[in-house]
């Protein structure tokens, strides 16, 4: 890399108090780089303590508003690079006021760090947010939906039968001993290779009894990425058959949300975050809606930080675990499967029978799929 280019990328990373690394390469355009970049990084020598050194004309971060900033970065910067600014704007540096526009609302790029932000505040949002708030939690519902369907449906609907055929193609039900068979006609000599014409899938055997899954899960902030899947799961599971699905959230109150289940959209319009914990309570809760307790899943999605007396909820899942319900603890059910919780009581869950993992959603339709059989 040139040695100019270099001394480039260092200023813009180092900001303004890098100034002696500008050389006469310094564009316009870097100007207008290192504004942007100012106008939010430069918050962290603020938090220090710093102020910032006065800049001069339109290049001065106090000129820019939050709408003219997040115009400028989306022209100036690639997608992926504008996708993680904007969420270090909402995430690390609160800028809140970005929320509280719909015109600003909508400029910005629908994700999940988005949509965790406007359930954390949606109650401080006025009645004009509404529209644009739910159109963005809704649009980053279906795009996990979208995601995730076809690992639900694969895994759940049934076990593979090898003497049926489907038009469903997909890698869970793909079939290559059948492939090679039937494409055996098809082998190119010259090349030594066999040319896939067409692939064979399997179909998935229906199940005759249905199952009942239990989903429990706990409504603290630290908790909001699996909030945001445990929803998404609910829906998706609802509308597969053999699945009855229950849907109950909690804090130190307990709340059935099993009628809006299909509804991710409005179950995330629902959950309140924050709050003391009470899981036993919860779980003696979901207790009651057993039915059947060998066709009976309860997913318990918590960071395990037991706010009551424990008590009552290990006797309650020394209860289920007897009555031969199967239960699952989950840390956290998200993308990334790295949750933070209590292991001392997590052990404790395990000693009364309960399997405690943390899953992404694939792997949880995997884990559904084997306790289906």
């Amino acid at each position: 890399m040139h040695n100019q280019e270099l001394l480039r990328r260092w200023r813009l990373m180092l900001g303004r108090y890098a100034q002696p690394l500008q050389t006469e390469a310094w564009s316009a355009n870097d100007g207008r780089l290192d504004a942007c970049l100012d106008y939010l990084y430069g918050r962290e020598y603020e938090r220090k303590g710093m102020l910032r050194a006065s800049g001069g004309g339109s290049l001065d971060p106090s000129q820019l508003r939050a709408i003219d900033w997040l115009a400028q970065t989306r022209k100036l910067f690639p997608q992926d690079v504008y996708e993680r600014v904007q969420g270090h704007a909402i995430e690390r540096y609160e800028l809140s006021g970005l929320l509280r526009d719909p015109a600003v609302l909508a400029s910005l790029e629908p994700n999940q760090t988005l949509a965790r932000a406007l359930i954390g505040m949606r109650g401080r949002l006025g009645a004009d947010m509404h529209d644009a708030v739910r159109a963005v939690i809704r649009r980053v519902v279906e795009e996990i939906t979208e995601s995730l369907r076809k690992d639900f449906v694969n895994a759940v609907v049934g076990r593979r039968n090898r003497f049926r055929r489907t038009q469903m193609q997909s890698a869970q039900n793909f079939d290559w001993r059948a492939t090679i068979a039937a494409n055996l006609k098809h082998y190119d000599l010259a090349s030594r290779r066999l040319l896939m014409a067409r692939p064979v899938f399997n179909a998935r055997v229906k199940r005759s009894l249905p199952w009942d899954v239990i989903l429990c899960v706990d409504q603290s902030a630290s908790m909001m990425d699996s909030v945001i899947y445990a929803a998404v799961v609910a829906g998706i599971l609802s509308g597969l058959p053999g699945v009855n699905v229950r849907l109950v959230v909690f804090d130190t109150g307990v709340v059935d949300l099993t009628h809006l289940a299909a509804d991710p959209v409005e179950v995330l319009l629902t959950v309140q975050l924050g709050g003391g914990t009470n899981i036993g309570r919860a779980v003696q809760y979901c207790e009651q809606l057993v039915s059947n307790p060998q066709r009976t899943v309860l997913a318990l999605i918590s960071d395990f930080e037991e706010g009551a007396p424990p008590g009552p909820l290990l006797a309650a899942l020394k209860r289920m675990n007897e009555s031969r319900v199967t239960l699952l603890g989950l840390a956290a059910l998200d993308a990334r499967a790295q949750p933070v919780y209590d292991h001392g009581m997590a052990q404790r869950l395990a000693d009364q029978g309960m399997h405690v993992a943390a899953l992404t959603p694939q792997h949880f339709a995997e884990w559904l799929a084997g306790v289906m059989g």
